[in-house]
């Protein structure tokens, strides 16, 4: 059992809340914006005192027919989009700046760069838009950067230690202890045995992951859980288990934005334009802590109740399309099955 014990500061000194959308079928409505938020309010209600940065991601090209993770979108969906950002802009700022009411908005710009340097293409010019007392702020880029870019740039904007990066389509389902979590991260700053730079939260996939073929198979990787698979106790008297995790998810995570910004971003060239963190890196962390060399990521699980409890749901932001168009679809395949069931009783009667 291990033992944190930090100075008290206010969560919203210590963290900046990242939120990456882009565009979704249920544009222009921010249902799944909206999602992301009352799962806070429910469960997790700190984050809501904190900085926000939104990052607004565009599309690559227009086309007759939508590939959303290739940044594809129809001419509706590009209209769509426009709109959406707008409602996007105004639902966080009603969440997030409610005691300042209407705040204008400073305007500034940044770049991401990506590839060789001296590539005049390989530069994507940001429209960075934030709130006077810097509470709000909205990365819009001129061309798409896809979710580890757009990532990187709201990295470089926060001026907290820690950073929770939140993607728009999943909610949390169950308490998070937030306060604890960052009271464990900041302890083992200096820790290089059994640093904590990284924790993930668990989605249906990652139940019992300390005992999951992820783990299981390989000997290095069990003998890591083995040793550093535990419940850490805080100064205050919370309990929080944790166990490692092999692997760098884009899922909802906590981490260090100086790891962060060192580790998964360390050049130009770490990410390309459009790819994702767990597609790439991911697999290169996870290939070097099958060597052992887990300490240089860092990385942990919340695991509460033993790996059992589920902290994430998936919406599904490429197909989902809203709360009424997705209940309307719920409501038809039931009563298509419910006329099936009838069918099948009728033949079994007259057989």
């Amino acid at each position: 059992m291990s033992s944190a014990s930090v100075p008290d500061q206010p969560i919203s000194s210590l963290l900046t809340v990242i939120i990456t959308t882009s565009p979704t079928p249920s544009a222009p409505l921010t249902d799944l914006i909206s999602a992301i938020l009352s799962s806070f309010r429910s469960h997790c209600g700190d984050l809501l005192s904190c900085r926000v940065i939104v990052v607004l991601d565009t599309y690559e090209r227009i086309a007759p027919q939508a590939r959303l993770k290739k940044g594809q979108v129809t001419p509706e969906g590009a209209k769509t989009f426009e709109l959406y950002k707008q409602n996007v802009k105004e639902l966080i700022l009603k969440e997030f700046d409610q005691e300042n009411g209407e705040q204008s908005l400073d305007y500034s710009q940044g770049e991401a760069e990506f590839g060789f340097s001296n590539v005049e293409t390989n530069t994507a010019p940001l429209s960075i838009l934030q709130t006077v007392d810097g509470r709000v702020t909205f990365i819009e880029p001129s061309k798409r950067l896809g979710f580890g870019l757009g990532v990187r740039s709201a990295l470089r904007l926060a001026a907290t230690p820690f950073v929770w990066v939140q993607q728009h389509d999943w909610p949390l389902v169950s308490n998070i202890p937030l306060q604890p979590l960052l009271d464990i991260m900041k302890s083992t700053e200096g820790d290089e045995s059994m640093p904590v730079r990284y924790v993930c939260l668990p989605s249906v996939r990652l139940l019992s992951y300390a005992e999951s073929a992820h783990v299981e198979q390989f000997p290095v990787l069990r003998g890591l859980t083995l040793s550093l698979k535990r419940n850490f106790v805080t100064q205050s008297g919370a309990d929080v288990p944790l166990t490692p995790m092999f692997f760098w998810h884009d899922k909802p995570h906590l981490a260090s934005t100086e790891h962060y910004l060192r580790r998964i971003f360390p050049t130009r060239l770490s990410i390309l334009r459009g790819g994702f963190i767990e597609d790439t890196i991911g697999h290169r962390a996870r290939n070097q802590m099958k060597e052992g060399n887990w300490a240089k990521w860092a990385t942990w699980l919340y695991y509460p109740d033993n790996g059992r409890k589920l902290c994430l749901r998936h919406l599904q932001g490429r197909t989902w399309e809203g709360v009424e168009k997705e209940s309307e679809k719920k409501a038809y395949w039931a009563m298509q099955n419910a006329m099936r069931n009838v069918d099948e009783l009728g033949q079994a009667a007259q057989a």
